[in-house]
């Protein structure tokens, strides 16, 4: 209920503020669950994208400090996001959204690159995809990098690519995955041109607070 309450409450407000955000390619999205793959741009990002795709709910993966504070906790467990190791990820980062993905009517989020300060893509995504048996579906924002740009009507532009599906007889090995990372990339890239032929994000510095 709190997810589909804040929905309620911050979707008025960001269209108040900034505008409809204008969504391309809704057709791509596939029935029953699967997995958005992005590139992460913004601390925004999940929750754009969660709003541009409402009704369908998500889970998302969170950094465990994030879990410190209880109140924080409480909040972000009925939004459905889970803590993960950043520095030392166990096994349940990849059990976890696998067992979501299967067992619940949630689909999830995931940032292949795993930081807004990098580029370089993961196979975490695609583990998952295969042992859910889901498909990955691409999805790149352009649009305001801090809240405080939303303000200047700067408009939000998400769109979705058509989805990546992982054969669950193949093997995961080197090759086949930097298929799948190369195919992930040309997707994003495309979107990209898409929304604006001349788009070019720029990875921001990374924090020195932060060691991940």
């Amino acid at each position: 209920m709190l997810y589909s309450f804040l929905v309620a409450i911050v979707q008025p407000f960001l269209n108040l503020i900034n505008g409809k955000a204008k969504i391309y390619n809704k057709e791509n999205i596939p029935d029953g669950n699967y997995i958005i793959i992005a590139p992460h741009r913004t601390w925004m990002d999940p929750v754009l994208i969660a709003l541009a795709i409402y009704p369908k709910k998500f889970s998302f993966m969170a950094k465990k400090e994030l879990f410190k504070n209880p109140l924080d906790a409480f909040f972000l467990k009925r939004l459905h996001a889970f803590p993960v190791d950043r520095k030392n990820p166990g096994p349940s980062v990849i059990k976890k959204p696998v067992q979501i993905l299967r067992k619940t009517d949630l689909s999830t989020i995931i940032f292949p690159s795993g930081s807004r300060y990098s580029s370089k893509l993961k196979g975490g995504a695609t583990l998952i995809a295969k042992l859910a048996n889901v498909p990955l579906v691409p999805v790149v924002y352009q649009g305001p990098l801090k809240f405080g740009e939303m303000f200047k009507r700067q408009p939000r532009h998400i769109a979705f690519g058509k989805p990546i599906y992982v054969d669950r007889k193949n093997k995961l090995d080197d090759e086949s995955q930097a298929k799948l990372e190369d195919e992930m990339q040309k997707a994003f890239d495309e979107l990209d041109h898409q929304i604006n032929p001349n788009y070019k994000y720029i990875v921001p510095p990374k924090p020195k607070d932060d060691d991940f």
